[in-house]
């Protein structure tokens, strides 16, 4: 088992975010690429992928892919992020909340809005996690990462927007507990910003309230194969407040129930 530093723990719990070096294993590496290659082929019924703002490049998104490929369910369920979770949260119980493909090929400028998770998804607490991950390598150049650092703690959800020109979906309803989101790109002097390079095998871990956004891959000789698995812990519940994603929403659940459902399965505990 992976065992996560100290230092690793106090920069997630103070920052928001850190980086984990070599997680993710050859073997899993490749089983993951022909699983993307099969959901790009033939996507499951979560496909969200956006328009080109150019004209050129793709970018491919689907989510909750574990439901309908043997290989994404198995890395859910089997790989060392349950573990990870799990020591990052101190918790007794690890569930599932989803998984997730984001996709950009070479040459696709579309950027990833600055924006915070946790206001999307239905639920609340503080066991909220992602671990994002790459097959390939990620720079600036080729849309990593950057996070806010520190914005977990400011306690401020941000009104969920589309993230381009969906193929399908509407709008989110509105919250009016939440806020808009600042420009933080033309005010970046007023940001503490945080971001790392990555590796395949490396993963990005980062609370479900850390703001956070990514470039366009400008990059004409590399893909962007971004892909990230959400988990909570003891301190996380169902949430049925307005405007979080239809498809992440469990019917057989009520406000303040435990995440443990056939959509979010229990893993640890």
């Amino acid at each position: 088992m992976f065992q996560v530093s100290d230092a690793d723990l106090k920069s997630y719990e103070e920052d928001g975010a850190c980086v984990l070096r070599g997680v993710i294993d050859q073997s899993w590496q490749e089983k993951l690429a022909a699983a993307i290659e099969r959901d790009i082929a033939s996507p499951g019924p979560f496909y969200h992928g956006y328009d080109s703002e150019d004209g050129k490049g793709r970018f491919h998104g689907n989510l909750r892919i574990w439901q309908n490929d043997s290989c994404f369910h198995e890395f859910c369920h089997k790989s060392v992020l349950p573990g990870l979770a799990q020591q990052f949260f101190a918790s007794q119980r690890i569930n599932l909340l989803y998984d997730q493909l984001f996709v950009k090929e070479p040459g696709t400028t579309n950027p990833t809005r600055w924006h915070n998770d946790q206001p999307y998804w239905p639920v609340r607490g503080r066991h909220v996690m992602s671990f994002w991950m790459s097959l390939d390598p990620v720079t600036q150049d080729s849309g990593a990462l950057n996070f806010v650092r520190g914005s977990h703690k400011w306690d401020r959800w941000f009104q969920p927007e589309k993230f381009g020109k969906n193929t399908a979906g509407n709008d989110y309803e509105k919250n009016d507990d939440y806020e808009a989101m600042p420009d933080i790109d033309a005010n970046l002097g007023d940001y503490d910003l945080v971001t790392w390079d990555l590796e395949p095998g490396d993963v990005y871990v980062f609370h479900g309230l850390t703001v956070h956004g990514a470039g366009g891959n400008l990059r004409q000789d590399r893909r962007r194969r971004g892909y990230t698995v959400r988990y909570t812990g003891d301190d996380a519940y169902y949430d049925t407040r307005p405007g979080t994603s239809e498809p992440l929403r469990e019917a057989g659940l009520k406000d303040g129930d435990a995440m443990t459902s056939a959509t979010y399965p229990l893993l640890i505990g």
